[in-house]
Parts: structure tokens; sequence; C-alpha cells
């Protein structure tokens, strides 16, 4: 009798969360169909309800590269100013794909010493080689719970040029990844957001959480690909929703902002004026960003000049969302 009220009790707690879930996603769809959007050009796609340090959305292209169906993280290359670096959510090989503000294709890589067991992001920063651009590839998905740690990988940002295309059915090939290796110290949660300093070249993740705050989890290099790494954690994040479906996230080239995003919305954190320790940036409010109409948003990154963010959405033909910074704003006159 125990053994059917306990299967009865997982049964209904597996139900209510599926529920809650398709509920979230519905919503986020919802929201997602209220806004305009001409794919065709580049055109605005939000209301005048937008958090007041940006300006509307717009689409600057859609993706043209018919491989990336599923674009699970973005990032700005800071070795090849203009050009975004994305990556399929799982089921894809270990592949990066490079494009321009365009939607241009600039070459496919496949990312040498990994595996995509679950690639949820992408970010880019320092490495062990002073002045060197690294990408960091973030497969920290756990849908399954089935996890006992996860792992990045980092590899040294591939050199984009015109004169070296290459596609997914023939990419070029990166240098060898370093898998980092990082264990939560407890169970294991689901989690889509990566974040990078740009200077400390400490990681972050962003946890996904049905019901309640998102958690941040840190790790402080050096590395040792042979060893696990353990992530502490350093803060809990206040959304307006009832969700935590964080999905993306970045950190601005100057280390002042993080942008974060889920299904239907970016928010952003402001580093205050005089603040030293990055770590304070955890405890501010977060400011909402409109990003448009997204079929299902999972990446945010800031443009290489830190002066806007853009977006992805997953699904063919995938659209690319900028949002510009407002000047105006004092904020950023002072800065």
């Amino acid at each position: 009798m125990r053994n059917r009220l306990s299967l009865f009790s997982t049964t209904l707690l597996l139900a209510i969360l599926t529920a809650a879930v398709s509920g979230c996603q519905r919503i986020a769809a919802e929201k997602a169909k209220a806004l305009p959007s001409d794919p065709a050009q580049s055109k605005s796609v939000t209301s005048a309800a937008r958090g007041a340090a940006y300006k509307s959305a717009t689409i600057l292209a859609q993706l043209r590269d018919s491989a990336v169906k599923e674009s699970s993280g973005i990032v700005a290359s800071r070795s090849s100013p203009g050009v975004y670096w994305t990556h399929n959510d799982s089921g894809d090989g270990p592949f990066i794909y490079a494009f321009d503000a365009r939607g241009e294709p600039r070459g496919v890589w496949r990312v040498t010493n990994a595996k995509a067991r679950d690639w949820e992001d992408i970010a880019a920063g320092p490495g062990p080689e002073t002045g060197r651009s690294y990408l960091y590839i973030g497969d920290i998905g756990n849908n399954s719970g089935s996890r006992t740690d996860v792992t990045v990988y980092r590899v040294p940002e591939p050199e984009v040029t015109s004169s070296d295309f290459s596609t997914k059915s023939q990419p070029g090939l990166t240098e060898p990844a370093e898998p980092i290796r990082l264990r939560y110290p407890r169970a294991t949660p689901d989690a889509e957001a990566l974040l990078v300093h740009p200077a400390t070249g400490k990681l972050y993740i962003v946890t996904k959480e049905t019901f309640g705050n998102p958690k941040v989890y840190m790790a402080a290099p050096p590395f040792n690909s042979s060893l696990s790494s353990s992530l502490v954690r350093i803060a809990d994040l206040e959304l307006p929703s009832l969700f935590g479906l964080i999905t993306g996230g970045d950190i601005s080239p100057d280390g002042r902002r993080v942008a974060l995003c889920d299904y239907t919305q970016g928010y952003e954190l402001i580093l205050p004026e005089n603040a030293v320790d990055f770590e304070v940036i955890w405890k501010q409010p977060l400011a909402p960003i409109e990003l448009g109409k997204r079929k299902q948003g999972e990446a945010i990154a800031y443009r290489f000049d830190g002066m806007a963010v853009l977006a992805t959405s997953e699904g063919f033909p995938t659209p690319l969302i900028q949002v510009v910074r407002n000047t105006s704003r004092r904020e950023d006159q002072a800065q």
C-alpha cells in the first residue's frame, strides 16, 4: 500500500510539473504572438512598454544557414568584430556556426575533443594564453535530472576569414578543446545560461527553475581538465515572474552589465558605478529588456561594443534580433 501511495504521489507531482511547464510555454507563445514582426526587413517589433534603458527591438536578419535550427546560444566574436557564434541545442554534433549581422554564414567548425550531449549556451572570455580569445561552450543541460556533473568546453576562438569558408558537410576543425568539468555542491540542476567574466575568467551558471528563483553558481580558474572543479552557489535572483526559466546569459565586454533572458523577454543587471567587486551585481534589480517576437528564445549576448544586446530563437528561419541601448540616459552618459 505504501508503495502504491508513493507511486501515486510521484505521478501526481510529475503531472503538476508537466502542466506548469506547458502552461509557461503557452503563455510565452501567446505573448510572442502579440508582437508583430516582418522577417523580410529590419523593423520595430516591440510595443512602447519596454525597458527605459533600451530602444525598440529590431530584426536585423534571418540566419541563412539551414543547419542552425535550434540556436541555443549566441556570443559576439572578440577576434572578428561583426561576427557572431551560435550552436544548436541537443541533437546536433559538436559544431559551432559563425555568421554576420546580415545573417550570412561565415563558416562552420567542428570542436575537436568535444562531445555535444546537451549544449545550452556559449560565451567568450580569457584563457590560458594571455591576449587570446577563447570560446566557452556550456554542455550544462540536465532536463532528465540524471547528470552528476556538467562540462564546459574551452577552445581558442577560430579565425574567421572570407577565404576560409566552411560548411557543416565540410567543417573546419578547431584546436583541441579543454573540457572543464564542474560539479554542483548537491544535486545537479538544469541550467541553460553560461557566462564568463571578461577579465577574471570566472564561470557563472544560472539555473533554470520551473518554480522559484534561479540560482547563480560560480567557479574560478585555474581549471584542471583532469579534475572536477567545484561550483559555489553565490546568489539567488528574484524575477518578476513565478517561473525562473532563465535560458541564456552574457556579461558585457566591459564587465559592468549582465544580460539574461527567458522564453519571452530579457533582463539586465548593472554594477553600481563605484563598485569594485563584480559579485555585487547579482544583488541589483533586474531591469526588463523587451526582445520582440521569438518562437522559443534561448540565447542573448552583448554586441562587441557593449552598446546593444542581440538575441536569437529556436526554429528555422532563425531571427537575429538587436536591441540598442538608449545612450541619452544619464547612467550611460556618466560611463
